[in-house]
């Protein structure tokens, strides 16, 4: 009888040790852009609290470059990035200035997903404004996060949800190395809540027409001309406000 009773009890913890682990599991399942390997353990002095510095007051626009060479053709980099056709994006998801009406503090990044916009905030009262595809009904998420990685071309390695249920992303189940292809596109910034890797990401895109829609898998998406200036802005420790 003592025998019995020993193994129900172990059964039963063992099934309540299951349906914990499986409430861990549910940011896993739903980040399906991030990347399935571990990031470096965070150093003694992570993670930041704020934003190193705040950013230049000028958001260096040149007044005479126009949206069609801001959105041409980016030179020296190691893959192309080819021109985007602006008559297939709506003109409010290209970059501009606009006064800063977050209440944050500059340096920092505020993503709207209802507006489908990105906001850098500069030091004179302004924003620089980019247009974002965002995680689609079931794959958003939002908080406080930090910028604790930043990667050019980054690799991408869909994890195994997304393998699982998507036959695009099987072929790819072991990594898909950076390039043109890659649906993470030129630039990838990670972000951690504290010691934690969210698994979502600010990245580029192969399908600039996707912006100003709900369809990733959770991530943020950007043009990859975009995503290339903001990751010349912003220093690791950025802080982003992803609202509801």
């Amino acid at each position: 009888m003592s025998t019995g009773f020993f193994s129900r009890s172990v059964a039963t913890s063992f099934s309540v040790w299951m349906r914990r682990a499986a409430v861990l599991a549910v940011p896993l399942v739903l980040a399906a852009c991030a990347g399935s390997r571990p990031l470096p353990p965070a150093g003694a002095t992570d993670p930041m609290a704020f934003a190193p510095a705040p950013l230049p007051s000028s958001p260096a626009f040149t007044p005479n470059v126009t949206d069609n060479s801001r959105y041409g053709e980016v030179p020296d980099e190691p893959f192309p990035v080819k021109p985007v056709n602006l008559e297939k994006i709506d003109s409010k998801f290209l970059k501009q200035v606009v006064p800063n009406t977050t209440g944050e503090a500059p340096g920092t990044i505020v993503i709207d997903p209802r507006e489908r916009h990105l906001y850098l905030v500069q030091d004179d009262g302004t924003a620089i404004r980019y247009g974002v595809g965002v995680g689609r009904e079931g794959f958003a998420w939002n908080g406080t996060a930090y910028i604790r990685r930043k990667l050019e071309w980054p690799d991408w390695h869909p994890p195994a949800e997304m393998v699982a249920r998507d036959p695009h992303a099987r072929p790819y189940a072991n990594g898909m190395p950076g390039g043109p292809g890659n649906p993470l596109g030129a630039r990838s910034m990670a972000l951690w809540e504290g010691n934690r890797d969210t698994l979502f990401r600010i990245h580029g895109t192969v399908e600039p027409y996707s912006i100003g829609k709900a369809v990733s898998s959770g991530c943020i998406r950007m043009l990859n001309q975009d995503v290339i200036d903001l990751y010349s802005r912003v220093p690791l420790g950025t802080k982003v406000v992803v609202r509801s």
